[in-house]
């Protein structure tokens, strides 16, 4: 089974420091499964990649070692112990060997490069024959939360007869800006909880090994309870003491940031995001629960939410924008994506809620990164329903996900804020898509996708007001469905791109929306 970690960062082959395993050479360790080797298949200075080959030994996986427990996979015959997928498919054998070759990286300790160490660097790391129990919906689930991008292809049972349909394995890639600490981490959990099947004695101090590599994202998971269910080998006992363990650093952590939105609340400083009503009653954003968090479990597996992420990434690659504004970022998914975008000059997350920026300041790691990457991005609280003048002059803004919590008669005010007075050259904006809600099977007829939602447009609502804002405010708006295309109903997102009409450009707006 094979593991690859990739870097374009300038001397890529700094990567090697950070492994503790030298590109020149390779290297093989012993384990009580077989062998892994670290070798280098490409090392320059602009492009570095380490792989990670665990060989093992069918002998040692299927019997006993003297002084060691069987590492056999439990099966209903004894053959099945020598015959299955586990040389081959990544699982918690490839977790177990990572941990053992690479454990000062996983400790984030580097003798010879320990600023580096620290930093995110732009990584790309690869699986090509994962065992994904739960299919490649869940591996989106588990990696897209800590930011991030994940290609994951189902790979089919045989090329040559497509008709006999996919395997239970995927091909994983996953992209984005990491310390190669973090990065191992998340591998050494999140792959046996993917598999689903550990192949050794689950002990007490599993639950020691799990906090400390999960240190820092684990406790904000959306997908915690799973995790810890899975890691720990459904060992009810223990997952249940890693839920307490892991809920008590979620409050300790919030602790602060929840005394902050108390004070904005009795202020008077709130207003309308993504995270609520222009009066700052509405729950914050992103803390806790899923934009689609009134779905149907099947619904909610389909990963909607990185093709949204997708479509408004284009959309602003399409407006050629170097200067954007996340307004209403809510916990940061995007942000971290947009950060690892080098052609982005400036980055400005907003949201009303001190308690989002928190954890959009933790999910992109801004006490870690470099001087460089800290001055291309910020974090403002800020209300849309209110004029800012430090919004203004950007080349684009996104609302990605946010209109719907906004009141009907606020929405007015939040389209003068943004449209109005900070005018970028490019708006991107999306939506759900009402109509869709009747393909999610156990969502109740008229029920909306999340608790928070003030509305759902239907398409023709959606032309309706986005033809008026363009109108009112001077700018030109195409739309485009985003997510699998319905011939009745559409799509389940809607998107809307505003781009600054020059023909129009020095005319005021008129009266402002009635709607």
């Amino acid at each position: 089974m094979l593991l690859t970690v990739t870097t374009t960062h300038r001397p890529a082959t700094d990567l090697g420091y950070l492994l503790v395993k030298h590109p020149d050479r390779m290297q093989s360790f012993d384990v009580p499964t077989g062998t892994a080797h670290v070798f280098y298949p490409e090392a320059t200075d602009q492009r570095c990649t380490a792989a990670l080959l665990l060989d093992v030994d069918p002998a040692r996986l299927g019997g006993r070692r003297p002084g060691h427990r069987s590492t056999a996979v439990p099966d209903s015959f004894t053959l099945g112990q020598h015959v299955n997928d586990r040389p081959y498919a990544a699982s918690s054998l490839l977790a177990a060997a990572l941990a053992k070759v690479f454990r000062s990286a996983l400790r984030g300790e580097s003798r010879d490069r320990p600023q580096l160490a620290g930093t995110p660097l732009p990584l790309t790391i690869r699986v090509p024959v994962l065992h994904c129990r739960g299919g490649t919906e869940l591996a989106e689930r588990m990696f897209a939360p800590l930011g991030w991008t994940v290609r994951a292809r189902s790979i089919p049972l045989d090329e040559r007869f497509p008709q006999w349909g996919d395997s239970r394995y995927a091909d994983l890639t996953l992209t984005g800006m990491s310390r190669v600490a973090d990065a191992l981490n998340h591998l050494y959990v999140l792959l046996p909880v993917l598999d689903d099947a550990k192949h050794y004695w689950i002990a007490p101090d599993e639950l020691d090994k799990l906090l400390r590599a999960g240190q820092g994202w684990l406790a904000d998971h959306p997908e915690r309870r799973m995790i810890t269910r899975r890691y720990l080998a459904h060992r009810r006992a223990l997952a249940m003491r890693a839920d307490d363990r892991l809920a008590e650093t979620t409050a300790a952590q919030l602790r602060l940031a929840d005394a902050t939105a108390e004070q904005d609340a009795t202020t008077g400083t709130g207003g309308a995001t993504g995270s609520g009503t222009g009066d700052g009653d509405g729950p914050p954003a992103g803390i806790g629960v899923e934009e689609d968090a009134g779905l149907p479990e099947q619904a909610r597996r389909r990963p909607l939410a990185a093709t949204r992420r997708a479509a408004v990434l284009a959309a602003l690659t399409d407006c050629g924008a170097r200067r954007v504004l996340d307004l209403g970022c809510g916990s940061g998914a995007l942000l971290a994506e947009l950060l690892a975008r080098p052609r982005l000059t400036e980055i400005v997350g907003t949201d009303v809620s001190a308690r989002a920026l928190e954890l959009a300041a933790r999910r992109l790691r801004l006490d870690r990164l470099p001087a460089r990457q800290q001055r291309r991005i910020r974090l403002w609280q800020s209300a849309l329903t209110y004029r800012d003048d430090r919004l203004r002059g950007f080349d684009a803004a996104v609302l990605m996900e946010v209109v719907e919590h906004v009141d009907p008669p606020r929405l007015p005010a939040l389209a003068e804020s943004v449209f109005g007075h900070a005018r970028p050259a490019a708006v991107v904006l999306t939506t759900p898509n009402v109509e869709y809600n009747v393909r999610y099977a156990g969502l109740a007829a008229g029920t909306l996708r999340h608790p928070d939602h003030r509305f759902e447009w239907t398409r023709a609502e959606f032309v309706e007001w986005t033809d008026e804002v363009a109108s009112t405010y001077g700018y030109q708006v195409v739309r485009q469905p985003v997510g699998e295309l319905d011939p009745d109903v559409g799509a389940p997102t809607q998107l809307a791109v505003f781009r600054q009409d020059t023909a129009a450009a020095g005319a005021q707006p008129a009266g402002g929306l009635g709607r």
